[in-house]
């Protein structure tokens, strides 16, 4: 676990917010409605889904996306999961998050959580923690999909440059996805030119727009 934690303040009790960059988490409306429109309908998920099948993230936060997606893993095999994190959250703070989800099982997480490697029937999953852009282009994996799940653009530009995003591409196998929350013109560009074919569709709740992509 490393030595830089989530530093966070609690929006009405429940949702926990950054404040290095001053950005909530998971949705206000319904955090786990968003991550199923923005990360699993967006990669066409779990349609796509398949023994092996493997997913990567920038920015775990509370487990959210990892849970989510295990959730609707439903045939056999095992689902992998790697995510890059620079700030992990402390144990206690993220069972405090997952109790918003009570449709959701945490053990997956909270039976092994702080350590960061976490194999089961079901799950293979790697948190790596630190910088992104240290440890990404370090990483000998591929991704089928990919969710792009850092704090917003405007508040955490280091997680959307264009050099993070061509190593997005760089780690994407054959045929593979991505889907964001964000619509800034910035981050599609740079995942244009990173070789995803990009487009921007309809967002959730009061977000108008998010992208999806393909690798080409």
């Amino acid at each position: 676990m490393s030595d830089q934690t989530a530093d966070l303040e609690w929006r009405d009790g429940v949702i926990p917010v950054s404040t290095q960059f001053d950005d909530p988490y998971f949705s206000l409306e319904s955090g786990l409605d968003e991550t199923r429109h923005v990360f699993l309908a967006g990669n066409d998920l779990p349609d796509r889904y398949q023994d092996g099948f493997h997913i990567a993230e920038l920015g775990f936060g509370t487990g959210l996306s990892m849970l989510t997606a295990l959730h609707a893993f439903t045939g056999e095999g095992t689902l992998h999961f790697t995510s890059f994190e620079a700030y992990p959250m402390a144990r206690a703070d993220m069972e405090a998050a997952l109790k918003a989800f009570p449709e959701l099982d945490p053990a997956p997480l909270l039976d092994h959580w702080p350590a960061t490697t976490i194999r089961t029937d079901r799950l293979h999953a790697d948190i790596i923690i630190g910088d992104a852009r240290e440890t990404l282009p370090q990483w000998g994996g591929k991704a089928d999909a990919w969710f792009l799940d850092g704090f917003s653009p405007a508040k955490n530009p280091e997680l959307w440059a264009p050099e993070l995003m061509r190593q997005v591409g760089q780690h994407t196998a054959e045929g593979g996805t991505f889907a964001t929350y964000t619509a800034a013109g910035h981050v599609r560009r740079s995942l244009a030119d990173a070789g995803f074919t990009v487009e921007r569709v309809q967002g959730y709740g009061r977000k108008r727009h998010m992208s999806i992509g393909q690798l080409t």
